[in-house]
């Protein structure tokens, strides 16, 4: 694929200044989103951003890529029949380990539970439960689930996966397809949604499948509008779930009068499990552009068909 005019979405061009070098035979234009005209993209034969603008066309580009790992907002715009979208691939797997282990361990040494103590003054031992016992469930068994899987397999953990095809992967004990996740579900201490958002997905995680769960730990991380939020709160009231993490919602930012906020049977995060680092992503970004200009193949090109 030849590339000649790129232009980059967003107040980005000081950070690109260590990439010049690499870039000094493309032209380059710099604008920040709400500022796009059709002239900019008219003359653009590639589209770099976060976002795709107002008036975002993805027939007028050749290539289109994300800074994101996430390109709901980019498919929600028909056009793409000859356009190439690719997304950002980063270390995103690591971060989620550590935002995943953090509370699962919080949880097993009884974190909240000796910090009140503390407040209250009371000396009462309570036994610390080992990761290396703990049956840990990942739904999604991707690059970021199978990196989860590695990291609490390395701690013993038995890491067992659900995913549309049940497809072995590396570092799962077993791994269930959708239509029979109940199987692997009602045996696990610990839930982890890494699922991206497809017509597939939207709501998968509801009553039907909250309702094999016994006093489960839900973390997610992948995306909000995979759970039924108003299921989720009938599995922590009936004892189905005794606490969920949510790093990520249905609708962000999360609304005032979200009843999320009141339980104490809930932790929340402002969607920080994997922050996009902007070097990280244009970094990703320069490989992917001369893997196309050498017709390379691309691994962080989206499936249309699967929506990721």
């Amino acid at each position: 694929m030849k590339i000649k005019n790129i232009l980059i979405a967003g107040p980005y061009e000081s950070d690109f200044h260590p990439y010049l070098k690499q870039l000094e035979h493309y032209n380059l234009r710099f604008k920040a989103t709400d500022t796009i005209s059709q002239e900019d993209m008219n003359w653009a034969d590639t589209y770099v951003g976060f976002v795709p603008n107002e008036s975002f066309e993805p027939s007028k580009f050749k290539w289109v890529h994300t800074f994101n790992a996430g390109v709901n907002n980019y498919l929600a715009i028909s056009g793409w029949d000859h356009t190439l979208l690719t997304r950002t691939i980063s270390d995103f797997g690591e971060k989620m380990s550590e935002y995943c282990l953090s509370y699962i361990l919080a949880d097993l040494q009884y974190h909240s539970q000796f910090e009140a103590q503390q407040k209250a003054k009371v000396w009462s031992i309570k036994t610390p439960r080992s990761l290396k016992d703990q049956i840990i469930t990942i739904l999604g068994t991707g690059e970021i689930g199978q990196k989860i899987a590695e990291v609490f397999s390395t701690f013993g953990a038995t890491v067992n996966g659900i995913s549309k095809s049940g497809q072995d992967k590396a570092y799962f004990h077993q791994i269930s397809n959708i239509e029979n996740a109940h199987t692997i579900l009602e045996h696990s201490n610990y839930i982890i949604s890494t699922l991206p958002l497809t017509q597939d997905t939207e709501k998968l995680l509801n009553q039907h499948h909250f309702d094999y769960l016994n006093n489960g730990y839900f973390i997610n991380v992948g995306r909000g509008k995979v759970v039924d939020t108003d299921h989720l709160l009938d599995a922590l009231n009936e004892g189905k779930l005794r606490h969920v993490v949510l790093d990520v919602f249905e609708s962000e930012p999360l609304t005032e009068n979200s009843e999320l906020w009141e339980r104490e049977d809930v932790t929340m995060t402002p969607h920080i499990s994997a922050l996009t680092n902007i070097d990280d992503a244009i970094s990703c970004f320069c490989s992917t552009l001369k893997k196309l200009e050498n017709n390379e193949s691309v691994s962080n090109q989206v499936d249309f068909n699967k929506g990721y």
